[in-house]
């Protein structure tokens, strides 16, 4: 079991109630601002070392509530770890066992499922998403035109029926409003979505990496201003209305396009990637004040993390080289990786009447325990298919600290490599990262690197020395713990749940051999 302590830095905040005397705080608020692609290290107050771009309102909100020093993404990459936070559940339970969505694709959930907004709305929460949704939706299509589901040429600018509904997308899983972009800021169709709606008609191309339909008014770089914008309105329609609201705020930055806007070209000194952490850090900042300057603070979990790695436009070390900035901190790997760098994440929470001020721990959590956190917040009992992979924090939240440890955790890379953490011991299952970063698992297997990985992260955070010689007893215990947890359709407590596919297992070939 692994052990955790908050480390109290300022004392003095009063509780209000006690969670381990059996009491739930009154609803709050909540607001979860995921960015996209936002390294450990990119927030400096989660890597002082090597940390150079300046973020001072990320920092400043990890002043005035809880710091996750081992907070995780269930994936390494964008559309899986959204998933995992929606729903509770590994995403690799479904169809989606490796690589992502596009901004075509159909939906990844499954009608009927439990979400985390649906949930809240139970409870009479409002819910709003705002941002990038990467999460598939039912594009209305022109069944006469063959429709090229990448987005890549114009016959998708006439193979969609624009002006009609799009269905099965955020309004159909429990959000009462949605504003936003169906994928990546790099995906066509380059058009904002409102609701069920686009708010354009697509009637050229262009194009941000990859080329397909767009607005003709839409820019790559005026989407994290107009997703700040709408943002801020819901946060102003939820003060007036006195309901308790849910916003997800799903940020499309620092992810590649990384197009700063005018006003932050060049303010960090280190280029235009540093340039865009510090504009996404102050427009995060913005949505701070909001809730500060209405009134909302004390009622309000604010809840700042990111969604995977940091996603280097080139070799991680070569930013290293170049700026002494090292986006992964401390850890190895970065986006698409099984290593740390590819899934542990910066994780702030505040709430001013309940968390304490300048707090930290060091318990292992996971964007899935997002579900498990809200039930326990509602005194509500999850059923069985629901949330099946989500474990609750909100008694760390509460200060604590004899709340059990999360048992187990699983983490699953760009190419579908497991891995699997117990207490300090992780194992993975690949020879090399498992996603982009060197060696590859088939640059690995050249090398004849064993085909399994085993670290001790106590003693070994950056991954350097595997230990799955010296430890069989470790791998063969995490092995068959991995199995159970794919098998029962489930890693938490309850009745035995089906995964919607078979899932691909650590067995299977390697990529290149």
């Amino acid at each position: 079991m692994q052990h955790f302590k908050v480390f109290v830095v300022a004392l003095g905040v009063a509780f209000g109630l006690s969670h381990s005397a059996g009491a739930v705080p009154a609803r709050p608020n909540i607001v979860y601002i995921l960015a996209d692609d936002l390294g450990y290290g990119d927030v400096h107050a989660f890597n002082p070392a090597t940390g150079k771009i300046k973020t001072p309102r990320m920092d400043r909100l990890a002043a005035q509530g809880m710091m996750f020093t081992d907070a995780h993404s269930g994936s390494s990459v964008c559309s899986p770890t959204r998933y995992g936070l929606i729903t509770g559940r590994y995403s690799w339970r479904t169809k989606m066992q490796s690589g992502v969505l596009n901004g075509f694709s159909p939906p990844l959930i499954a009608p009927g499922r439990l979400t985390v907004p649906a949930l809240l709305r139970q409870h009479g929460y409002a819910t709003s998403c705002v941002g990038k949704w990467h999460l598939g939706m039912d594009w209305p299509r022109d069944p006469r035109t063959q429709f090229d589901a990448t987005g890549k040429s114009a016959p998708a600018i006439k193979a969609v029926r624009w002006s009609e509904p799009i269905k099965n997308g955020p309004n159909s899983v429990g959000f009462d409003y949605y504003y936003g972009i169906s994928a990546s800021l790099d995906m066509p169709p380059y058009v904002f979505i409102e609701n069920d709606r686009v708010t354009a008609i697509p009637t050229i191309e262009k194009k941000w990496i990859r080329q397909g339909p767009a607005a003709a008014d839409f820019e790559a770089e005026d989407v994290l201003p107009v997703l700040k914008s709408k943002a801020l309105a819901r946060i102003d329609d939820g003060a007036k209305s006195g309901q308790p609201f849910f916003l997800y705020l799903a940020l499309a930055s620092p992810h590649t396009p990384v197009l700063p806007t005018k006003e932050w070209r060049g303010k960090s000194g280190l280029g235009d990637y540093a340039d865009f952490v510090m504009q996404t850090d102050a427009a995060i900042g913005e949505i701070i004040d909001a809730i500060d300057q209405r009134g909302l603070a004390e009622k309000t979990l604010v809840i700042v993390t990111s969604d995977n790695g940091f996603a280097p436009p080139g070799d991680p070390q070569e930013v290293v080289r170049k700026t002494g900035h090292n986006p992964s901190g401390p850890l190895r790997g970065s986006k698409a990786d099984v290593w740390e760098g590819g899934h542990r994440v910066p994780f702030i929470a505040r709430w001013t009447s309940k968390i304490a001020a300048g707090t930290k721990s060091d318990r292992t959590i996971c964007h899935t325990d997002l579900m498990a956190t809200c039930a326990e917040l509602l005194a509500t009992k999850l059923p069985d298919n629901a949330g099946e992979d989500s474990v609750s924090f909100l008694p760390t939240l509460m200060g604590d600290t004899d709340a059990p440890a999360r048992p187990s955790i699983v983490n699953h890379s760009a190419n579908g490599r497991f891995a699997i953490r117990e207490g300090n011991w992780k194992l993975e299952f690949c020879p090399g990262s498992g996603g982009w970063a060197k060696p590859t698992d088939p640059e690995a297997t050249k090398q004849n690197l064993p085909r399994i990985q085993l670290y001790d992260l106590a003693s070994d955070l950056a991954e350097t020395k595997n230990l799955q010689a010296e430890r069989p007893e470790i791998v063969a215990r995490l092995k068959t713990r991995l199995e159970a947890e794919i098998t029962n359709g489930r890693s938490t407590p309850g009745a035995k749940q089906l995964n919607d596919i078979p899932v691909i297992r650590f067995e299977a070939p390697l990529a290149g051999k």
